[in-house]
């Protein structure tokens, strides 16, 4: 297993569209950067490659370079997953929180677990988005983003799949069958049920 951390921040500019987590949301302002200003998936990709001690976002994607100006952070994210498979290992979960005054995270916290799971091939389970406000900080035009993630081994994901797949109950895995024999025809069908031969 590995741990990777990443942490981003962003200041607030009037008149830009503000995106988190992929996820577009209404604002009068929104984060300034090179490219969408997305500090959460730009935190999320750090920490992806930062697990495989392959660098970091500015190593890949160079604010100096104008190829970046406005992309979006999707790009980003799906670079660092590619980075994680060649490394042998796959996203186990990610833990994040986000540090903003406002706007408020909550009503749109669903939809950004969503995109982050789709962007890193997870289940929406395996994703936690948190927001605080910065108390104390005196930072009130500034967003930061900290996240985590944990991977595993390939090999060891395929033994928690086997693992599932041994719990699972007797009478899901025959409807299973009967769906694949559905697809199959017949012939196959036929195969199964026939009875076999003694030695």
């Amino acid at each position: 297993m590995r741990i990777g951390y990443g942490f981003d921040s962003h200041e607030f500019t009037p008149g830009v569209p503000l995106k988190i987590g992929g996820i577009d949301i209404a604002s009068d302002k929104g984060l300034a950067g090179h490219s969408d200003g997305d500090v959460l998936l730009h935190a999320v990709t750090d920490a992806l490659l930062g697990a495989v001690a392959a660098g970091d976002i500015g190593g890949y994607f160079p604010p100096s370079d104008p190829k970046w100006k406005g992309a979006d952070s999707a790009i980003f994210v799906r670079e660092a997953v590619q980075q994680v498979r060649r490394a042998g290992y796959a996203v186990a979960n990610v833990d994040s929180t986000l540090v903003l005054q406002s706007p408020k995270i909550g009503p749109h916290a669903t939809a950004i677990r969503a995109r982050m799971a789709e962007l890193l091939g997870i289940e929406l389970s395996r994703v936690s988005v948190k927001a605080k406000t910065p108390e104390g900080l005196n930072l009130p035009n500034t967003a930061s983003a900290h996240v985590i993630v944990l991977l595993t081994e390939h090999r060891e994901a395929g033994e928690l799949a086997m693992k599932a797949a041994e719990s699972m109950p007797q009478s899901v895995v025959d409807a299973e069958v009967e769906q694949v024999l559905e697809k199959s025809g017949p012939e196959l069908r036929k195969r199964r049920t026939a009875p076999r031969k003694k030695s």
